[in-house]
Parts: structure tokens; sequence; C-alpha cells
């Protein structure tokens, strides 16, 4: 299996926990909620680096932990709330103490080295513990966080349980909030790491008096939610998703329509039709339909991925907005449908990361 010989001994200096702070306080349950840094103790630099890998350990399992950023500070916190179904580290004992270590790279000296305590016997820790940066956020924008979960072994021949690397040049730092991300092997494809899936939906336009002399009376926007097809799955248990929908620029209650929730599947079948009415033919190349995939949970759901269709123009009614951002595929479709009224058109849509605007 992969092994480092961190030397990670019980007394090994690793970070101080963050039990009793006011974000730990905060996290009665392992829900996502927006958190705050006040209180956060740092963490201190382990005093060893990583060596080579040996032999073969099935990765499987995640890790849960939120990104948040100090601007007043210049501090960039990585709060570890915990993992989930790890692998076993130590095959002959059946046993794994598992601690969590990042790096930002390129740097991958000491110096860079962040480390939680280590928990013992068990393939589901809990840490609730924040490993700390000083640094501005210009700087982090070149940097690419390197989370990864290890096996603590007492003659220090660790064994790696699988990482997370995200790239900080594109993260969006609104995002604060306690995400799941499923452990990758080593050297893992990023490319792949970054796929969210794809969503399967066919749009249609109904022209006002396009049926018949009154029928409809005014436009109609069709928007089938056929399926998704291999969503990513953000906890070990898998995920329970829903679509969500808006017709942007209306954000109101009325705008938003949901489907139902389809539980523990990573490639769900939704097979639901939205209408919106009320769109003249220009008001339509005005609009942009956001769809959205979201992981239910009880107290706070997790962005799974989404789409934006539209022209792409970058405005709307005469006004620059983000929201009119569409590119490749997603401007093809909008287009598609304009071009055939009364038609279903479809496409198969590569989910976004993240809903900010692509630039």
């Amino acid at each position: 299996m992969n092994q480092e010989n961190d030397i990670d001994l019980d007394d090994d200096v690793s970070s101080l926990s963050s039990a009793g702070s006011d974000i730990s306080a905060k996290k009665q349950s392992s829900s996502s909620g927006l958190l705050s840094v006040s209180g956060l103790s740092g963490s201190m630099m382990s005093l060893y680096s990583d060596a080579g890998d040996f032999g073969n350990l099935t990765v499987q399992g995640g890790v849960q932990f939120a990104l948040i950023f100090n601007a007043k500070k210049n501090e960039l916190v990585i709060y570890i709330e915990q993992c989930q179904e790890l692998a076993i580290g130590n095959v002959k004992k059946q046993r794994t103490d598992p601690y969590v270590k990042t790096y930002l790279y390129p740097d991958r000296s000491r110096l860079s080295k962040r480390k939680t305590s280590v928990k013992k016997n068990t393939v589901n820790p809990i840490y609730r513990e924040s490993l700390t940066y000083i640094m501005s956020k210009t700087e982090l924008q070149t940097r690419t966080l390197n989370l990864s979960v290890w096996h603590n072994d007492s003659l220090g021949r660790n064994a790696f349980l699988g990482e997370v690397q995200i790239d900080l040049q594109t993260w969006d730092w609104s995002h604060d909030t306690l995400t799941w991300y499923s452990l990758l092997p080593k050297n893992a494809d990023v490319s792949e790491a970054s796929n969210r899936g794809h969503l399967v939906v066919a749009l249609k336009y109904v022209p006002p008096g396009s049926i018949g002399p009154t029928r409809p009376a005014t436009g109609e926007l069709h928007v089938w939610l056929k399926e998704a097809r291999k969503l990513q799955s953000l906890k070990p248990s898998g995920v329970d998703s829903f679509v969500k929908c808006y017709i942007l620029p209306d954000t109101t209650k009325k705008s938003r329509q949901k489907t139902r929730v389809i539980k523990k599947n990573l490639s769900p079948v939704y097979n639901h039709t939205m209408v919106y009415d009320g769109f003249k033919h220009e008001e339509i190349r005005e609009a942009s339909c956001e769809l959205t995939i979201w992981d239910h949970e009880t107290f706070s759901n997790q962005f799974l991925g989404g789409v934006r269709l539209s022209l792409g123009t970058g405005r709307s009614y005469g006004r620059s907005v983000d929201w009119m951002d569409s590119a490749d595929e997603e401007v093809e479709l909008w287009k598609a449908m304009i071009s055939k009224p009364n038609e279903w058109v479809e496409a198969v849509l590569p989910l976004r990361s993240s809903m900010t605007k692509k630039t």
C-alpha cells in the first residue's frame, strides 16, 4: 500500500484541535452551514516529510471539510469535520488510525504541511479541527490544495487512504459550507476529479397563438428534466438528488420549480416537466434557464452541479448581467429551441462545478 515515512507517532506534533472553539460549538451535527472563523485555533507544522509509495490499497470513502478565507487576517482556514467509510489501513490488525494532512502545492515542503490529530481504530473519524495558513488571496490563487487521509502506523510506515485536490485559482470563495468530497487515489486524473456528471434536458418554446387563435395566450417555455448521469458522490452513502429551476432574471418563488427527490442514485431519472408562461418571442432571448442539482439533506442541501441555458450574450434587456454566461452546448440548445418552435430539442450537458460567472 502507499506509505509515508513521517514517523507519525502518537506524540508527533500535529494540529491543535478546534474543539471548544466558536465553530465547534456551532457544529452540533455534521450538517452544512456558514462557518465563522472567529475563535479558530491555528495548526502547527509536522516535523517530517513524505517518502515513497509501497504496495497497493483500494481507496474508498469520503471526507467532509470547508474552506474559509478571512480577508482581514489574510488567513485560510481548512475546517475538517469528518471522514466516512475509509479503507482498512492495517489489514493484519484490521484497524485504521486515520489523520488528515494538507499541503498548498506547488510547495511540498515542511512549511506547507498541516495535520490533524490521529483518531484511533475507526473508519468513520470525527475531527472538528482547523488547519490554518496565513496567505493573501492573490497568492492562494496560485496554489492547489492537496488534502490527504492517512493511516498512522506505530512504526512510521503510514498508509495512504485517499486524497482530494482543489485548484484555488478557480475556487468559489463565497462557498464556505461543509461539503463532502470523494477520496481519490494518488495522481488521479484532475479532469476526472472535477467531473460533476451530466444532465439530460429537453426544451420546447410554444409561441403565443401557435396552437390556436387563443392558445396559448402568452408564449410558454417547457423544460423536460429527463435524467442525470454519473453525479459526483459527495458522501459514501450516496446522494438523494433533486433539480431546482429558475427562469432568470426572475428569482422569486414564482419562478422556482423543483423535481421530486430521487434517493441513493448517482444516475437518477427525474422525468419531470416544468412549464413557464408569459414569454413573447423577444423575451425568450433575454432570459436564462438555470438548472441546479442538489443533494437533499435535513438541515442544508449540498450543491452537486448545474447548467445555465441562454444565448450567452452577457446582457439582458440592455444591462450587463453575470447570469447570461452560457457557453458551448448550453448556448446551442437555447438557439435550437428558439429556431424550432413547438418542437422538443434535447442535449446532454456537462454540469458546472460552480454557478459563478464563467471566465
